[in-house]
């Protein structure tokens, strides 16, 4: 019996290839980085915590951009090859602009720390990361972080390729849409990483936090080859719920860090617990930001309440939405589709001359 291969599957796909070239270089730069800063994880455990944390932080934001890429860049297999060329250039770019918005931002507190003191740019710097990490886990939990995310790059990337079959977009409009899907599943996602950084680096410097995103970014790698290479069928609602509960705990740490910062900068006061002093070991300061003092502990423990608070709302309402409809809601049957579906194919409405117009351009 003779093995019938397609031209499709022969040909070589550039964004796998920009793919495993990126984890290579990810890896490359992780192991010489641990290398060479090895007594960094060893001699610090508040860097080596700032690092894990990190870490986690950048595989999450990395694990949803994957996910929205993986749900726009499904389609069939003979049109796929015309716009994923256009999905990994933006996405390329969005990157590129990620690390420009990183080197913004370090200028704008390079010359705020001019003016302003190193212990009050600290202490605004984390309270806005802590703020927008609220606000993030707050729609973890309704489910909008994620669902409408790719719902809204689902919709717009059908629209685009409706309008290419009925020849209303041009092959140029379908080449600068995709890109700009590609580009917006990277940057929303690197924003909000820069925002999330800038406290840690102020607080312990550049090494530290180029551990913990070397670290993210190789295990985003490792999915991402796992998705667009070996084509794998992940558990991402999994992996997205269990990233969650970290980013949960990665939050109360950082409230815990950002009282202290508060506390050095003179904005609140400072309560000790002297029955707490011996009980609280200091190696819980160090790794989890616990210390004996009423100002921290209180602000840990209403962050925890409100993370908890998110989930129990968010989990009555997702069943009163079920008991309603009987069914799954749009945005979680767009998140089933994107983790189930990463490389189903959409009906073959495109014209024959149309696919080779688009991929010649391409």
């Amino acid at each position: 019996m003779r093995h019938v291969i397609s031209d499709a599957a022969m040909k070589p796909n550039s964004s796998v290839f920009a793919v495993v070239l990126s984890v290579g270089i990810l890896m490359a730069v992780g192991m010489s980085f641990a290398s060479a800063h090895s007594s960094l994880f060893l001699s610090s455990p508040n860097s080596t915590a700032a690092i894990l944390n990190i870490g986690v932080l950048v595989f999450r934001e990395g694990l949803e951009c994957v996910l929205v890429l993986a749900a726009i860049a499904a389609g069939a297999a003979q049109s796929r090859q015309a716009y994923q060329r256009a999905i990994a250039v933006g996405a390329g770019v969005g990157f590129a602009a990620t690390l420009l918005t990183w080197n913004i931002a370090v200028r704008i507190l390079s010359d705020l720390s001019n003016s302003i003191s190193a212990l009050a740019l600290q202490a605004a710097t984390g309270l806005f990361a802590v703020v927008v990490l609220l606000i993030v886990m707050n729609w973890f939990f309704h489910k909008l972080y994620w669902t409408g995310w790719i719902s809204f790059h689902n919709k717009r990337k059908r629209r685009l390729l409706e309008g290419a079959r009925t020849e209303r977009t041009s092959v140029l409009g379908l080449f600068w849409g995709m890109g700009l899907l590609g580009f917006t599943s990277v940057y929303r996602e690197g924003f909000e990483v820069v925002l999330f950084l800038q406290g840690y680096r102020l607080r312990l410097g550049n090494e530290p936090v180029l551990g913990g995103v070397c670290m993210g970014l190789l295990l985003s790698g490792i999915v991402a080859v796992l998705t667009f290479v070996a084509h794998h069928k992940l558990p991402y609602r999994r992996m997205l719920v269990l990233t969650g509960i970290l980013l949960g705990v990665v939050l109360v740490v950082m409230v815990g860090e950002q009282a202290q910062e508060m506390q050095l900068a003179h904005w609140i006061t400072t309560t000790p617990i002297p029955s707490l002093t011996h009980v609280i070991p200091p190696w819980t300061g160090l790794w989890l930001s616990v210390f004996p003092t009423v100002e921290t502990l209180s602000a840990q423990t209403a962050a925890a309440l409100l993370v908890l608070g998110c989930y129990i709302a968010a989990n009555r309402r997702r069943q009163s939405a079920e008991q309603l409809n009987g069914s799954a809601t749009d945005g979680s049957r767009e998140l089933e589709r994107a983790a189930t579906n990463t490389g189903a194919e959409e009906p073959k409405t495109d014209p024959r001359r149309r696919r080779r117009s688009i991929a010649r351009y391409l």
